[in-house]
């Protein structure tokens, strides 16, 4: 017999339920992602923003080292999509469906460290 904490779980099950889904040959978590890919895929063509690019990578902390030994790996935010407008603005965008407790930190934390913040849709 499962152990309780077993019973429930779907091997390749996602987290909170999204299915993955494929777009230009890309496999996107969510189809609220690819939706908003596309979309922004759209808005480039149109000369509405002029540089997309998808899960870029934001160091938060880096790593820790005691002695020269990394003693911790760094914290890091990868956004579902960054698009720079225009006039220069640059628009660090995340899909959200569920904000947990780590996201919300790491949110803070963009704003404090980058002076980004996070564009939710």
């Amino acid at each position: 017999m499962k152990p309780a904490f077993l019973r429930n779980f779907q091997p390749g099950a996602s987290k909170y339920s999204n299915k993955k889904v494929e777009v230009d040959g890309i496999l996107f978590d969510s189809k609220k992602e690819a939706k908003v890919y596309v979309e922004l895929k759209q808005a480039e063509a149109r000369g509405e923003i002029l540089d997309l690019r998808r899960q870029v990578t934001f160091t938060l902390l880096p790593s820790q080292y005691i002695n020269g030994k990394c003693v911790e790996r760094p914290l890091t935010y990868i956004a579902d999509f960054v698009v720079e407008h225009p006039d220069g603005e640059v628009v660090v965008i995340d899909c959200k469906g569920f904000r947990d407790t780590v996201y919300r930190i790491k949110k803070k934390l963009m704003l404090h460290f980058h002076r980004v913040q996070i564009k939710e849709v």
